[in-house]
């Protein structure tokens, strides 16, 4: 934690004063478009990539240096990719990130386990966290997902992962909120935490372009989602942790606070820190500054691979003054997360209640 803490003043005069010039310290890797589910919320199977492949990913890696604190693996459905864990393990053998999150839906039991059990075991001082993504119980994640048998799916393959002996692996359960399971999210949250994952943590939906959501009818109304979010704060009050899991317990109280106020605001509540602090690279190796807008500032791969070049280009300028004047404003939490290590009012009264235990 002190390591990124020593991080935030570097990118706060960054977003302020235009300099440093730092790369960012959360990293998505959007491996993939392609998805073995094909879900009400998420419409990113539909979409075609000439996919960057192994001996491409390394070299951005290497333009990236050990910049990245927090890097996340995502898709589509990333275990698709043949060569996943030789990706993840390049990515932690160059750029050394503290934490690796994958997300996946489960539904390649045996390739799951056996590339995560490879990544666990080579990628030793970091955390490698995955998440499960179950968005309702038996037959009703399966319609939501529209795969049949999903769910029994997705169990078997959590608890295959249960059973490896890996102290840096983390396994989490993901819930998308949305207008097909907002009324049972109590129900929802009350079985899947029978399963005892390390975290249960939920998102809502939301429109954006990555995801060809434009336009679609999917997310819940701020009323709708504001009793959800009551509810989980609730939850989390009552739930009594330590170390690590008393931080996040921290953090997360705040994003559900936060994103009740997007949503009832409709503006950035908190300064956002996309195209400063964290950014996106597509399939095909677009650079976004976050997977909303997904706007390309430049091609990797009409680049030479260099990251840096991208990241200090007038186009990259231009869209942070977009971000930086809010002129955009969205609840997603991964970039939400990055906004409020960098928000001093935030990170108080996470430490208050750190030190309180509440």
């Amino acid at each position: 934690m002190f390591k990124v803490l020593s991080m935030i003043p570097s990118y706060y005069l960054f977003r302020n004063v235009g300099w440093p010039r730092v790369l960012p310290m959360n990293l998505t890797l959007s491996v993939t478009y392609r998805c073995n589910s094909h879900c009400k919320t998420c419409n990113i199977w539909q979409k075609k990539a000439d996919e960057l492949d192994l001996v491409e990913w390394r070299k951005i890696f290497h333009s990236f240096g050990t910049s990245p604190f927090w890097a996340t693996i995502s898709g589509g459905e990333p275990f698709l990719r043949k060569d996943l864990a030789e990706v993840v393990i390049s990515l932690y053998d160059i750029c050394h990130p503290s934490i690796i999150n994958i997300p996946t839906n489960g539904l390649l039991n045996r390739p799951i386990v056996e590339g995560v059990k490879e990544i666990a075991d080579h990628c030793k001082r970091a955390n490698i966290v995955v998440n499960l993504s179950l968005d309702e119980i038996g037959e009703k994640h399966d319609a939501i997902r529209g795969v049949p048998g999903n769910y029994d799916r997705a169990l078997n393959t959590f608890q295959a992962l249960r059973s490896l002996k890996a102290d840096n692996l983390s396994l989490g359960i993901h819930t998308v909120v949305s207008k097909w399971n907002v009324d049972r999210i109590p129900e929802i949250c009350e079985q899947l935490r029978t399963f005892q994952p390390n975290s249960y943590i939920t998102e809502i939906a939301e429109e954006r372009i990555e995801l060809g959501t434009m336009g679609a009818d999917l997310a819940p109304s701020y009323e709708e989602y504001a009793r959800v979010a009551d509810f989980l704060i609730g939850e989390l009050d009552r739930t009594r942790l330590s170390g690590m899991g008393l931080m996040t317990k921290a953090f997360r109280l705040e994003y559900y606070k936060l994103v009740k106020r997007i949503m009832k605001e409709k503006r950035q509540v908190i300064p956002c820190y996309s195209g400063f602090a964290s950014a996106q690279i597509s399939p095909d190796g677009d650079v976004w500054m976050c997977c909303v807008k997904a706007h390309s500032i430049g091609n990797l791969r009409e680049s030479n691979y260099d990251f840096k070049r991208i990241w200090n280009s007038e186009a990259a300028k231009e869209t942070r003054q977009i971000i930086k004047k809010g002129q955009c404003y969205c609840p997603l939490a991964n970039a939400s997360y990055t906004n409020m290590l960098h928000h001093f009012p935030t990170l108080f009264r996470v430490g208050r209640n750190v030190a309180f235990n509440r």
